[in-house]
């Protein structure tokens, strides 16, 4: 059974990588991915506001030390409600590419062009086979369009691909008004892969203490269904590399994204759930399969369900909608 794929231009003896989360922190835990099959390991990503905080504490350290210390310039603020400060993520790159054989892909995240994006280089120095864009944002401006929100995420991309020699994914939200335009101008604008798609933790309010709280729910299987229409429809129209991530628990689920168009597809919430060994089960559960119906290989089953070679390509666009809606049984 072949189960090789190409990712980013990266040859991975499966589709199975370990998303981005605090598991990779640890040296000990990204080891254990490894151990269990991990194809590569994507980081926890640093953030724009991360980033311009730490340029903006870096200004105020030189002026408060200029004239008393020379190593005034050494001294670095980090926030503190962020796990990793920038100088300690390009630490943690250096360390798992030393102890690792496995591609590590670094990550960026944030909505604007602007300095913050250099470290991307700084990652690439550091060692990092890949990065990972993530533009995770909430369009909540009125007097922001539609296209200039796209534009600013093309002015990035374009900053970024100058910089860089490394394959650059970009991560997404489905929130967009024509998602299939515009993963083909990302196509044309030089990303090396669209991974689909980021997930939006969604506030609650505590109408007693009139507070916003911050809560955290990990992925359900059930999530997988909007990453698999959308990697049909996008399988096929664009050369960039596919990533599923979201609503993947077992094998099976593997297996559907493949089948959708994925060349890779990242895990993370089953393995927060049930430790990094889970990916072994993952990864036997998903090679039993294809050898049980036939397949040889991941590239003859890759894209097999997708829009244009399905067979009710319908099933993806407004026929399923209508369907459904008139097949639930009157008077229930």
């Amino acid at each position: 059974m072949d189960l090789r794929t190409r990712y980013l231009g990266l040859e991975l003896p499966h589709p199975l990588v370990a998303g981005a989360s605090p598991m990779a922190d640890s040296l000990d835990t990204a080891r254990r991915l490894e151990d269990a099959g991990a194809a590569a390991i994507v980081l926890r990503s640093l953030f724009e506001e991360q980033l311009n905080g730490e340029q903006i504490a870096t200004a105020r350290a030189y002026e408060a030390g200029e004239g008393y210390l020379a190593e005034a310039g050494t001294m670095f603020p980090e926030p503190p409600q962020f796990a990793l400060g920038p100088y300690e993520y390009l630490e943690r790159i250096r360390r798992l590419k030393a102890a690792l054989s496995v591609p590590v892909i670094a990550s960026l995240n944030g909505t604007s062009r602007g300095g913050w994006l250099t470290y991307a280089e700084l990652m690439q120095q550091a060692g990092a086979d890949a990065l990972e864009l993530n533009v995770y944002g909430l369009a909540t401006r009125g007097d922001e369009s539609s296209e200039m929100i796209e534009r600013r995420t093309l002015a990035m991309v374009a900053a970024v691909k100058s910089m860089v020699r490394i394959p650059l994914a970009v991560k997404l939200s489905p929130f967009y008004t024509s998602l299939a335009y515009f993963a083909q101008r990302l196509d044309e604008a030089g990303a090396d892969g669209l991974v689909l798609f980021n997930r939006f933790y969604q506030p609650e309010i505590d109408p007693e203490a009139l507070t916003v709280e911050r809560t955290l729910h990990l992925s359900h299987p059930s999530e997988l269904l909007l990453r698999l229409r959308w990697l049909a429809i996008l399988s096929g129209e664009v050369d960039a590399s596919l990533a599923c991530t979201g609503g993947v628990h077992d094998g099976v689920d593997a297996v559907k994204a493949v089948m959708s168009g994925a060349h890779a597809v990242q895990v993370v919430s089953c393995l927060l759930r049930h430790g990094p060994g889970r990916l072994t089960t993952l990864l036997a559960e998903f090679s039993a399969w294809l050898d049980e119906h036939g397949y040889e290989s991941v590239e003859q089953m890759r894209g097999s369900m997708n829009l244009a070679r399905c067979p009710d390509p319908a099933a993806y666009e407004r026929a399923n909608y209508m369907q459904i809606l008139h097949g639930w049984p009157s008077g229930v």
